[in-house]
């Protein structure tokens, strides 16, 4: 990156943007759209991460490095597979419940990764991406129009009383093995984020 850096501010700017768009871009699952954790090494999927990528996807556009079209197609790629994977209690074989996700899911299967847990703040740094697809995809186009109204069942699916076990605070997260962790979002921190969000949900505020 150094060359980079040589040829002005301005470039390698522009370079950290194009590369960073491009590990979205270029590692997202063809099939459930998710995003790994980390590259090159084999690895889970982060829906943190996910979330990152659905707004990475808009940059693109903007920056005209990719369509509008391969911006909408991969978006729907992703938000049907969330909007199809399967919730519940189970220990495996699921990628979520009451509307939350786990933090790490199989890149292939989409199901928990091992025995990681329910996420509330992931959970957010997800639905923050599925929102922001639901703002920019506003054409008046069939699928737009999906896109928008799977982020909106996204959205609306997300039980955040669920996390309340110590009220008002939401808990970091859950298990099928362990139930709640001890530990609940409080201060100015992701907090911030979480709170938002469920205070803001029109269907489980």
């Amino acid at each position: 990156f150094r060359g980079d850096v040589n040829q002005g501010p301005a470039f390698a700017f522009d370079q950290l943007q194009r590369r960073t768009f491009n590990y979205f871009w270029e590692t997202a699952h063809p099939v459930t759209g998710l995003v790994p954790g980390r590259f090159p090494t084999p690895t889970f999927c982060s829906i943190a991460a996910v979330g990152f990528g659905l707004t990475a996807y808009g940059v693109g556009v903007e920056r005209g490095w990719i369509t509008r079209d391969q911006a909408i197609e991969r978006t729907l790629v992703t938000l049907r597979f969330f909007r199809n994977a399967k919730q519940g209690p189970e220990a495996a074989g699921t990628s979520g419940y009451k509307g939350f996700y786990y933090h790490f899911l199989d890149m292939d299967s989409g199901a928990r990764f091992k025995t990681n847990e329910l996420s509330t703040v992931d959970t957010t740094l997800l639905m923050g991406g599925v929102l922001f697809a639901q703002t920019y995809f506003d054409k008046d186009d069939p699928r737009e129009a999906e896109i928008r109204q799977l982020a909106d069942d996204l959205y609306r699916a997300v039980e955040w009383p669920f996390a309340q076990t110590r009220k008002p605070w939401i808990s970091m997260g859950w298990t099928p093995e362990d139930g709640f962790i001890a530990y609940d979002w409080k201060g100015y921190n992701e907090a911030i984020l979480v709170y938002l969000l469920a205070l803001g949900s029109p269907t489980h505020p």
